[in-house]
């Protein structure tokens, strides 16, 4: 778009209603730059949370608007979302991890009250092994999320919350207003 077009009102309700929302205080929201290339308009929100684990999590939100909208898209809108997390061997090698990395997602955009359609992605594990002068830990293991998916107006204030709530899962964070006890070792 040239400096001259006007940024569409839709674009603009849906960047204020991400931009108004409040996470819980263990997450921080910032702007970020977003991808020019992908549409005509976007929007972008970064996360680093880490969990009660020192599990380390980062994350993406990037909202797209094409005012003649795009294949597959089904709409105007789209909301794409990467978040990029450390996990402990144990729960890397757990056979189900794919599908609870899944449903963090559904079951977020479901509690949050957001409405969506044309929802799609990848949940991705990855190991990695260290050798040679490369500083780090040996091994790391890693749980990758992408998914997209095309709001049905431009209210993304749940979108937003459910991003965050995935970013609560991936770190293990316990649900707002409980409190984790540390476990002592006993001598």
């Amino acid at each position: 778009m040239t400096a001259m077009t006007p940024v569409p009102d839709l674009f603009r309700e849906a960047v204020a209603a991400l931009h108004a929302v409040r996470p819980r205080p263990e997450i921080e929201l910032e702007t970020m730059r977003a991808p020019q290339r992908l549409a005509p308009w976007s929007y972008a929100l970064s996360c680093e949370v880490s969990g009660p684990a020192d599990v380390m999590a980062s994350g993406r939100l990037v909202l797209l608007h094409d005012p003649d909208g795009q294949e597959g898209w089904d709409g105007v809108l789209r909301l794409v979302m990467y978040v990029r997390a450390e996990l402990d061997r144990e729960l890397a090698t757990d056979p189900f991890l794919p599908a609870v990395g899944w449903s963090w997602l559904t079951d977020a955009l479901e509690a949050s009250g957001a409405s969506w359609k044309a929802l799609g992605g990848t949940v991705t594990e990855t190991s990695s092994a260290r050798f040679g002068d490369i500083s780090g830990p040996a091994r790391t293991d890693d749980l990758e999320l992408r998914a997209s998916w095309t709001p049905t107006d431009a209210a993304l204030g749940p979108h937003g919350l459910a991003f965050c709530q995935v970013m609560a899962s991936v770190v293990g964070l316990p649900p707002v207003g409980v409190t984790l006890f540390e476990q002592r070792q006993s001598s």
